[in-house]
């Protein structure tokens, strides 16, 4: 009987999509925080979207980083 191991191609996939996300945690709410402050500024409507998308991103690539890395150890 064939014991099931961890697929590590996969799980390291799943680890970078996580770094990708906590880099992302950290600059998304970074540049609302910089929009938020700046209100009068120009830039104002631009930055605000790319801290919404950016945030956006973080949750996104961390259910799918989170989904990769169970499919490494259960697939």
């Amino acid at each position: 009987m064939e014991t099931k191991h961890t697929n590590k191609e996969i799980l390291v996939q799943g680890l970078k999509k996580m770094a990708i996300s906590l880099v992302c945690m950290f600059i998304g709410p970074l540049l609302l925080h910089i929009a938020f402050s700046n209100q009068e500024k120009p830039l104002y409507i631009p930055i605000l979207i790319v801290g919404i998308l950016v945030c956006s991103a973080a949750i996104f690539l961390a259910f799918k980083g989170l989904k990769t890395i169970i499919n490494s150890m259960f697939n």
